[in-house]
């Protein structure tokens, strides 16, 4: 009967190639609890797995083999991996990387088979079980059609982080900062009929927005500045117009928006970095994204919905001179279009400021949007 039995279902040590002392003391204090239990007459469910599965295990095969994943090679029924890493990784495909994945963990489990038996733990071996294996992948697929009958699994168009180069997305123990040279553009976004006179007359026919970023102009979905700052409360609520591309955005309050930095109103992009994420997320704003995986502008057709502009065909003008550059070159080109339009004020401000990368990349990383499968919590 259930009273009668204790149950221990500790999460599985991840393969990533070696146990340490760590898993030792962790393993030993549950052994101890395991052997208090079955002395005290209980039927103790003490089985062993291992998470084979996931970024450790994709980590543990780069490093060990000197390979990468490339879902766009075709299967190599008779690739041999090599030898030893070399300098630089070896590009292979998905089935072939899974395969090597599948041949790493196994022995790798086996070597922590041996030592869990060494010490002595007492755990019940006829049920060992693997987080990648059929059965738990089989578990897996089951309870997510569970979730989806009962609504709980949704899909939705949301930002990731990405890396351009390696074409993937990122997670965040693969995230590092790293001081990069950029500039602060002060860029002028006009003032439309309507405002309040003495707003106009503080701020004249323009807000200036400092950014890093001229680039994501055109992804521009809402100015922001925090809610006690006295200059821009009559633009809260309101809408100003983007520089180039003419595009009617309205003006938020948030508490993240910081009155200290730059002009103290920030452009809200979707997406220029993790704070426009939470904005973006936080005001309801819609999407104008406009980075492809590549790393290129894609591109637009202005005067369509979600694109509309006060001037379409000026907006297209400027967009086509963009449209296929990388996110770098797309910023020279724009700072010069801003300066030609008269909107932009004064020059380049150089800055040194930290810049989320992917830990093997060489280039900052991106937020795009894909679609992507979401669980409701309650």
């Amino acid at each position: 009967p259930r009273d009668k039995v204790f149950s221990i279902d500790t999460q599985p040590p991840t393969v990533s190639g070696s146990l340490h002392v760590g898993h030792v003391f962790s393993y030993t204090h549950t052994d101890v609890v395991a052997r208090f239990h079955r002395m005290r007459g209980k039927a103790v469910f003490y089985p062993m797995g291992w998470d084979d599965n996931g970024l450790p295990t994709e980590r543990r095969v780069q490093n060990f083999y000197g390979v990468r994943c490339d879902p766009s090679l075709p299967y190599d029924p008779s690739l041999v991996p090599p030898e030893k890493p070399g300098k630089q990784p070896v590009s292979i495909s998905r089935p072939n990387f899974i395969e090597l994945c599948d041949r790493l963990t196994a022995e790798d489990e086996k070597a922590f088979e041996h030592l869990w038996k060494y010490l002595g733990l007492s755990v019940d071996w006829s049920m060992t079980y693997a987080t990648i294996s059929k059965r738990s992948q089989r578990v897996s697929q089951l309870a997510f059609l569970h979730l989806l009958r009962r609504r709980l699994a949704y899909q939705l168009e949301a930002p990731t982080l990405w890396d351009v180069d390696f074409k993937t997305a990122v997670a965040q123990a693969e995230l590092e900062d790293r001081d990069v040279p950029g500039a602060y553009h002060r860029i002028r976004f006009a003032l439309p009929p309507g405002v309040p006179s003495a707003a106009a007359q503080e701020l004249g026919p323009f807000v200036e927005i400092d950014t890093t970023r001229p680039e994501l102009i055109p992804a521009c979905v809402a100015l922001v500045a925090h809610p006690d700052d006295e200059r821009y409360k009559p633009l809260f609520g309101r809408e100003v117009v983007s520089p180039l591309f003419g595009v009617r955005v309205p003006v938020r309050a948030h508490g993240l928006a910081d009155p200290g930095k730059g002009s103290g109103i920030a452009m809200i992009c979707t997406f220029g970095d993790t704070t426009d994420v939470t904005w973006w997320r936080e005001l309801n704003l819609p999407v104008r994204a406009v980075i492809q995986p590549d790393g290129t502008l894609r591109p637009v057709a202005w005067g369509t919905p979600g694109w509309e502009s006060v001037d379409a065909d000026r907006a297209q003008r400027f967009y086509d001179e963009l449209t296929r550059l990388s996110a770098s070159k797309a910023r020279a080109k724009i700072v010069e279009q801003l300066r030609d339009a008269g909107e932009m004020t004064g020059e380049p401000r150089p800055i040194t400021h930290p810049v989320k990368f992917y830990e093997k990349g060489d280039r900052p990383l991106e937020i795009i949007t894909s679609r992507q499968w979401f669980i409701k919590t309650i």
